[in-house]
């Protein structure tokens, strides 16, 4: 009997230490990241996360300017007049939102229950697809499905992929990244939506130069030129691909939701290449059982303070998408209104209306884009509350501007100043909310259910977003941009009060914010 009391004993104090030992590799190796300098591999995790945001800005750039294009080289005949008809152009403008609502909320599932490695690349591959069958969209021979279905469809492709990209590159980002330089790492990669605008101009122009002579004696010439724009955001998302299928599972994960600390330490140092944190070949024992997935999301989102996160998230991205997007997929239709680029005259030769709005819009998004470094730079000092906070209030203003006075500001004596303060909204959506929306989801949340707070806060961002897409077109159609920039001064004033609902993540490690136990 005291044999087997002494063996008892003995293995009680085994698992004892296995436990300890366990736990204090999991510390060092989460200190170890949340202590690291900024090095290489932070730079490479940038680059090959933001590459799918770039894609998404450069897509969103370019489809204002494709739809124009396709109305002269698609519906030069009959009533039409070079006009894709208002409803075709917002679902196609739409779809890709449509596909981001679907990418968001699948992905940022599948994150939690597959982990993020499984995951990171599939969304890529996706993206790379839809964006390939855009470029190569054909008009079919039935009367009754045109060129904006079959584009529409693969802008909804493209869109689960880049949706997809939302949760995972910023889970993966927030889960490598130091404590200190957290916001300032998952800033970047979302600033890469800066870098697609300014890739989508450069784009643009060369394209519009090249096939200008052609399309000048041929105005159906210029069908080269918008699949060119539909099929180069390819290539930035090639460049990254077997990085992203290369890249070790998160340590977080691997340890607080796989519970496999060694493999999770064997992940920082392969991230952080040459860390101080052993491979762990000493911890033995099973893997930790992992709870259910439905249980623990269940139990996390059934208490209130944290359901509370969630709505605060989800509904400032709502909110902020309704207003970003509603200017950003019509900034070449907003800034003609403004008297910025000259109205398209259809009587004239479609090239040179293409090319103004080109210009005017390539302007409008390179000064917006200048808000993503702001962001940069501060977003670890000044904190992501004051940005989101300080974004909303100002915007509202701008907006409410614009609204009042729009009939001054589009006359030929205000509308520089319409153009000035349309490029500071566009600035101080990128310098607060827009990036500020992405950063604190990929905080807020415990390791286990991360990806799916974030998934699903993209998600309501891109209602939002198929909201200002499929609204804008007909009500500029019936009542003009006026009663747009109203709504928009509305919606940025609910931001203002959704932000009072999430929490500062600043200068917190996750396991602070998340609570672990």
């Amino acid at each position: 009997m005291n044999k087997l009391n002494m063996s008892e004993i003995q293995k009680k104090d085994e698992q004892i230490v296995q436990i300890d030992d366990k736990e204090a590799l999991r510390k060092e190796a989460l200190t170890e990241l949340d202590m690291s300098s900024w090095t290489a591999a932070h730079w490479r995790a940038v680059l090959v996360a933001g590459s799918g945001f770039l894609t998404d800005s450069y897509d969103n750039f370019v489809i204002s300017l494709i739809v124009s294009i396709i109305g002269y080289v698609y519906y030069a005949q009959g009533k039409n007049n070079g006009n894709v008809p208002g409803v075709e152009a917002a679902w196609v403008k739409a779809m890709s939102s449509w596909g981001n609502l679907v990418g968001q909320f699948a992905f940022g599932i599948m994150g939690d229950v597959y982990g993020r490695k499984k995951m990171y690349g599939v969304e890529l591959i996706i993206l790379i697809v839809g964006a390939i069958g855009c470029a190569l969209a054909a008009q079919p021979a039935t009367k009754n499905f045109g060129i904006s279905a079959i584009l529409g469809f693969w802008r909804f492709v493209l869109g689960v992929g880049v949706g997809g990209d939302y949760p995972v590159s910023g889970v993966i980002t927030s889960e490598f990244a130091s404590a200190k330089n957290r916001g300032t790492m998952i800033a970047l990669v979302f600033a890469m939506q800066g870098v697609g605008f300014v890739l989508g101009t450069v784009v643009a122009i060369f394209a519009l130069m090249a096939f200008k002579d052609s399309a000048i004696a041929d105005p159906t010439n210029l069908d080269y030129v918008w699949r060119i724009l539909a099929g180069f955001g390819v290539v930035p998302a090639l460049c990254a691909v077997y990085y992203r299928l290369t890249i070790p599972e998160t340590p977080r994960f691997a340890i607080d939701v796989e519970g496999d600390v060694a493999k999770g330490a064997a992940s920082a140092n392969q991230f952080l290449k040459g860390g101080n944190v052993e491979a762990a070949e000493n911890v033995h024992g099973e893997v930790a059982q992992r709870k259910p997935y439905l249980q623990g999301l269940k139990e996390y989102f059934g208490k209130w303070g944290n359901l509370k996160v969630l709505i605060g998230t989800a509904m400032s991205w709502f909110l902020l998408d309704i207003g970003f997007y509603g200017t950003n997929l019509n900034t070449s239709t907003i800034v003609k209104t403004m008297g910025f680029v000259p109205t398209a005259d259809k009587k004239k030769i479609p090239w040179e209306n293409v090319w103004a709005s080109a210009k005017g819009t390539a302007v409008v998004n390179l000064i917006g884009a200048l808000g993503y470094i702001f962001c940069v730079a501060t977003v670890d000092r000044v904190g992501r509350k004051p940005l989101q906070m300080g974004g909303f209030v100002i915007l509202t203003i701008l907006f409410a501007i614009m609204a009042s006075q729009f009939n001054w500001l589009t006359s030929s004596g205000g509308n520089t100043t319409f153009v000035i303060l349309y490029c500071l909204a566009q600035f101080f959506f990128n310098f607060g909310p827009n990036s500020t929306t992405f950063i604190v989801p990929a905080e807020a949340y415990p390791t286990h259910v991360r990806s799916s707070g974030h998934g699903i806060s993209a998600a309501a961002g891109k209602l939002g977003a198929i909201f200002a897409a499929q609204l804008f077109d007909p009500v500029n159609s019936g009542a003009g941009i006026q009663p747009l920039m109203y709504i928009f001064t509305g919606v940025m004033a609910g931001g203002i009060l959704s932000t009072f609902l999430i929490p500062e993540t600043n200068g917190k490690t996750l396991e602070e914010l998340g609570d672990y136990e």
